[in-house]
């Protein structure tokens, strides 16, 4: 069992976690393939934003900002039905982030948690782009860790090492809270990090738009409401 008080930061990923990225992005891409009378599941469209986003992240060291890879995921689409999207189109995914609204439980559990630690951010994002999500999360982070900061993308540890290096403290002080076992908790525990697996998806089948992946988080819950009420 995890002892809550060896902990001072509680850092989160963002999208996904804090964020409900997937009511975010499922529109946007539906209305993009509805368009051409191309009918794809939700799983289905999910799934294939999680295999563009995951080929587009890891190309041999090549760090491209995010806002470049949403137009590139969306190029790809295109390229998979046949169909060149227009110029609004490549940035549909892009300009609908501002609007992506927090998981209902999210507000007040940062508002909690910020009563017994310092709070930090460690996303897949560009700086500009989180500006507009931060306003919709109303609580004030200690740190923000950014791929843009970083120039890679979880499930780099590099992102990982890179925060412990800006918050100045070692692994065992940290806590990471993340829905993605993919992208955080399977990097960050291999580096000795306590990990919260926020199970966003518990009573959805699959993986949605992270890859698939197996790994050991040091705790479960379906949400943050109840990570709040484990620590106490």
């Amino acid at each position: 069992m995890l002892d809550f008080n060896q902990f001072e930061v509680v850092s989160f990923d963002c999208y996904g976690t804090l964020i409900d990225w997937e009511r975010g992005i499922l529109p946007v891409l539906k209305e993009l393939l509805s368009n051409r009378e191309i009918d794809l599941s939700d799983d289905g469209t999910l799934e294939l934003f999680a295999e563009f986003e995951s080929e587009l992240e890891n190309q041999n060291n090549h760090y491209i900002r995010y806002r470049e890879i949403l137009q590139q995921i969306v190029k790809k689409i295109g390229q998979r039905f046949n169909f060149e999207p227009t110029a609004t189109e490549l940035n549909c995914v892009v300009d609908s982030i501002k609007n992506w609204q927090p998981f209902p439980d999210t507000v007040a559990a940062l508002s909690a948690l910020k009563q017994k630690y310092k709070l930090a951010v460690i996303s897949n994002i560009d700086g500009d782009l989180f500006a507009g999500t931060a306003k919709h999360l109303k609580v004030e982070f200690d740190w923000l860790i950014t791929a843009e900061q970083v120039r890679s993308y979880k499930p780099s540890t590099r992102n990982f090492e890179i925060a412990l290096e800006t918050m100045g403290i070692s692994a065992d002080k940290l806590l990471h809270v993340a829905q993605s076992i993919y992208h955080d908790i399977v990097p960050a525990a291999s580096m000795g990090i306590s990990t919260v697996w926020v199970n966003r998806r518990h009573d959805k089948t699959g993986f949605g738009a992270t890859l698939p992946a197996s790994g050991q988080p040091d705790l479960e819950v379906p949400d943050l409401k109840t990570l709040v009420e484990v620590i106490g």
